[in-house]
């Protein structure tokens, strides 16, 4: 099998050699999967959590979308000494009762996703000032999925934070992030 092409980062020290997929014809993206990376997981948590600090973002709880962000919200969560953090399903499952959800595009799988929140965690969320967590952000659909469950659920979305984000630099100004990633097109490299 010949060697998939890579981009390397380094992620608060960190190196990694992230493998090239192309999702769309003359398009390929930095693939970031830290599902089952310990070092790589805990290293991004702990320079996360600074940010977060050093932002003065006043939050009471840290939102994901399942599933490659849950091993990074549970790490931050404890860095940060909350006790509690909610991560929005992709599958509706009839224990999650009364579900708030939206739906979103999936950069990954070019197809639309629903996210729920589950009607367990209504309650923690209502009236709540959230941080909203993911790995990367590349179009930010998952991100306005997941704003448009909190809004419905009495949220107020007070900041953003990932890994990384990816594609055009411009647009994620706001976003609290440890680093970017440039999109691959037939031309190379597009910060």
């Amino acid at each position: 099998m010949p060697r998939r092409e890579t981009y390397p980062v380094d992620i608060a020290g960190v190196h990694r050699e992230l493998p090239l997929f192309q999702i769309k014809p003359g398009l390929r993206i930095a693939v970031l999967n830290i599902l089952g990376d310990t070092e790589l997981v805990e290293a991004a948590a702990d320079a996360l959590a600074d940010k977060l600090r050093a932002s003065g973002l006043d939050f009471d709880l840290l939102v994901t979308a399942e599933a490659k962000s849950i091993p990074l919200i549970h790490a931050l969560a404890v860095r940060l000494n909350q006790p509690h953090y909610v991560v929005l399903r992709k599958t509706y499952k009839p224990y999650m009762g009364e579900a708030i959800s939206a739906e979103t595009l999936s950069i990954t799988t070019g197809k639309p996703q629903t996210l729920y929140l589950d009607e367990k965690d209504r309650e923690l969320v209502q009236g709540k000032r959230v941080v909203l967590v993911d790995d990367v952000i590349s179009t930010g659909s998952t991100l306005q999925g997941m704003r448009l469950v909190m809004d419905k659920a009495g949220a107020q979305v007070v900041g953003e934070a990932a890994i990384f984000t990816e594609g055009e630099r411009a647009k994620w100004t706001d976003i609290i992030a440890l680093g970017h990633l440039p999109l691959f097109t037939d031309d190379g490299p597009q910060a």
